[in-house]
């Protein structure tokens, strides 16, 4: 008889043990699915970044210019090529980027353009170019027969870079710097400013490029302070904003093509 309750003891215990063993499964088993249930969001927060990516897209920008290339006397992020630049991105998928890469230098002629350009290896895979040029050769007096002469080797060249697409191609009138508190509009100077416009702009039609004028925004200086920059000569922030206001939408349209 105690034989018979010690085995009925024993398997008593056995049964317990079991339970607790499966038990123990089952809460293992509900650890796993929860596991299972993070590394699913976590696969789908990867496809997600995966898509994003997917989507972003990469361009290279060229700007060749002057003074109002680099932005004489306004911080680096103000002047028109990185407005631009910043104003692209806002339109396009995140993790998009743009490389921008600007030669131009305060006081640059065609001439010093064309030697700037050429100490330097430019690629030919640009998806956008612009040009602002010509202001110097008119301020020191130069003969305007050597900007038509050197004006459309710079076109060449932007054109060169953007891969032979001249649609991908924007030029830029030249600005008037007469307007602003150092020359309190000077006629003969914005006469011989209009001289230069006139033949870039001639030369654009007969070209089938793309033209911006934005000299009329230039000629507001005098009236409104605040297009001109701390130096009283050259540029603000303000005014490329307004640039940008006229060139972006042809931007927008040349890079989606």
């Amino acid at each position: 008889m105690k034989k018979h309750i010690l085995s009925i003891f024993i398997c008593f215990c056995l049964f317990l043990i079991s339970c607790a063993s499966l038990n123990d499964q089952i809460e293992t088993i509900e650890e796993i699915d929860e596991i299972k249930d993070e590394v699913v969001i976590i696969d789908a927060e990867i496809d997600s970044t995966s898509v994003n990516n997917s989507n972003a897209i990469k361009f290279k920008i060229l700007s060749l210019g002057d003074s109002y290339t680099i932005g004489q006397s306004v911080c680096e992020t103000c002047r028109y090529p990185s407005q631009l630049k910043d104003s692209l991105l806002k339109t396009y998928p995140q993790e998009s980027t743009i490389d921008l890469k600007i030669i131009a230098r305060t006081g640059w002629t065609t001439t010093d353009l064309i030697n700037g350009i050429n100490s330097q290896n430019i690629s030919d895979d640009y998806n956008l170019a612009t040009l602002l040029i010509g202001v110097n050769n008119q301020y020191r007096f130069s003969d305007i027969s050597v900007f038509e002469e050197e004006f459309p080797l710079l076109v060449d060249t932007s054109i060169k870079a953007i891969g032979g697409d001249k649609n991908k191609l924007i030029i830029i009138s030249i600005p008037d710097y007469s307007f602003t508190p150092l020359f309190k509009d000077n006629t003969d100077i914005s006469k011989q400013i209009d001289n230069y416009n006139n033949f870039i702009e001639e030369y654009c039609k007969k070209n089938d490029i793309t033209y911006v004028y934005i000299t009329d925004i230039s000629r507001e200086g005098l009236t409104n302070p605040n297009l001109v920059a701390s130096d009283n000569l050259h540029l603000s922030e303000l005014a490329y904003s307004k640039f940008i206001q006229r060139i972006l939408p042809l931007a927008l349209k040349k890079l989606n093509n």
